[in-house]
């Protein structure tokens, strides 16, 4: 664990003593060299399931692939964070990146931690670096107002899950992850253990976002600037997702009947947020409504807790952080040369930068599950569990991805196709480093088709 964690903690003083010239080149070295240092966690020898183990964190099948993306995300933020900070004064571009450096670190504690309460402080603490770049860095005056919502919405979802943790540990007497699923079975019989059950969950459900408290989300998505997108909708988000597997084991048997509604209200998600997305003017807000349309279908898989519900849930994560990240990269190129979030005003684009078309029409159809990818492995898994699990859902999941193939083609068309606008006629070339930060966003996805059983967690 530490090979990992001290290299990033060591990055802070190497952003702040490189000379101006060599600061991006030295942190993204850096940065690349600790992200090929992580997939070393992917070898997995132990035969309880727990690895690289230490007093306070380790990672087993379910954590490591988290882990990993996390890691593999840093230099990619710092990539495509290069050009629109290269205008500000140096030490604020050092600030940057060390707020997303401190974002790493608090995500690997986070993900590899055992004991509950330490993987809740770090759950908390991303909110703060976060929040900072989307209030100092973001486009436009409303980034206070989305910073806002973004703040409240997470606490105010929180707070009941530190009382809900601390409940827990008075009754059971511990909360490591390696000794609470073998405590006995907590007999939850009152109304009161019925709101402690919602207090565990509502935290990770309003972080995924669930449909109905996902207000949040599009409003820090469109108002962040591109490292803060991409960490968002990546990472971030699957915190909910790896904090709901892991109480699940707790909640029983409570939740057989009470995760209806939350059930429900994540397909029936689905298909609202995916709607919205047909209407959406706005190119990173219907980037952001697909990402709560496919985190419900997470939910729905988790909640329904049957080994094939978990896999699908887990690799839908990361190839969802995969090609969620890729599509606010490719509408950032789009937004440094128009200058504008409109589809409309960014039509044609195909005849400007054919090859820029290329990396759209490939993650365009990563986004609608086109079949070899991880993306339709995971949501079909999802879509079976939940057929068995109740006939009744495949008309919701069903018309769910019918919506989702239309939005994702409307979004390619939308962008690539069409007249060019008479006001884009004079429009910078795609660089190298643009095609670059895309390459290394499909290649782990098209890598994945290879060895899906790095993701599976622990079905495999």
């Amino acid at each position: 664990m530490l090979k990992i964690l001290l290299p990033t903690l060591m990055l802070v003083p190497t952003i702040w003593v490189t000379p101006a010239k060599w600061l991006w080149p030295t942190t993204l070295a850096h940065s690349f060299l600790i992200a090929l240092t992580s997939f070393s966690w992917l070898k997995n020898f132990s035969e309880t399931g727990w690895m690289s183990l230490n007093k306070y964190m380790a990672t087993d099948a379910l954590s490591t692939p988290l882990l990993v993306l996390t890691c593999w995300l840093l230099p990619l933020m710092i990539l495509a964070s290069q050009n629109h900070t290269s205008a500000e004064p140096i030490n604020r571009q050092r600030m940057y990146i060390t707020l997303l450096t401190s974002l790493q670190f608090f995500l690997i504690l986070a993900f590899s931690a055992t004991e509950i309460i330490m993987f809740y402080v770090m759950f908390e603490a991303t909110l703060i670096p976060t929040l900072i770049i989307i209030t100092r860095w973001g486009n436009q005056t409303e980034r206070l107002n989305a910073g806002t919502y973004f703040l409240f919405y997470t606490l105010a979802g929180s707070l009941p899950l530190l009382v809900a943790l601390l409940l827990l540990q008075n009754n059971t007497g511990t909360l490591s992850l390696l000794t609470i699923q073998f405590s006995d079975p907590i007999l939850l019989s009152t109304y009161a253990d019925k709101i402690w059950w919602a207090g565990c969950l509502i935290a990770f459900l309003v972080k995924m976002p669930l449909y109905g408290v996902h207000l949040w989300l599009p409003k820090a998505h469109v108002e962040a600037p591109i490292a803060g997108s991409m960490i968002l909708a990546a990472v971030l988000l699957k915190l909910g997702g790896y904090g709901m597997l892991r109480m699940m084991t707790v909640l029983e048997p409570l939740t057989k009947e009470l995760s209806y509604p939350f059930i429900i209200l994540a397909l029936w998600g689905i298909i609202m947020t995916g709607s919205i997305c047909l209407r959406q003017t706005d190119l990173k807000s219907l980037i952001a409504y697909s990402s709560v349309s496919h985190m419900g279908l997470v939910a729905g898989g988790i909640l329904i807790q049957t080994p094939w519900g978990f896999t699908g849930a887990l690799i839908l994560m990361i190839a969802h952080g995969l090609t969620s990240s890729a599509l606010f990269c490719l509408a950032n190129t789009n937004y440094e040369r128009t200058h504008s979030r409109t589809m409309i005003l960014a039509r044609g684009m195909q005849m400007v930068l054919p090859l820029m078309t290329t990396w759209w029409f490939i993650a365009s159809l990563a986004n609608l599950a086109l079949p070899p990818l991880p993306n339709l492995m995971g949501e079909l898994m999802i879509i079976t569990s939940l057929f068995n699990w109740s006939w009744w859902t495949i008309a919701l999941t069903g018309t769910g991805t019918l919506i989702t193939a239309g939005y994702s083609l409307y979004m390619f068309l939308m962008t690539q196709r069409g007249p060019i606008p008479l006001h884009i006629t004079a429009i910078e070339p795609s660089h190298s480093r643009e095609h670059l930060l895309i390459f290394l966003h499909l290649l782990p996805l098209l890598l994945l088709i290879l060895k899906p059983e790095l993701i599976w967690g622990w079905t495999f």
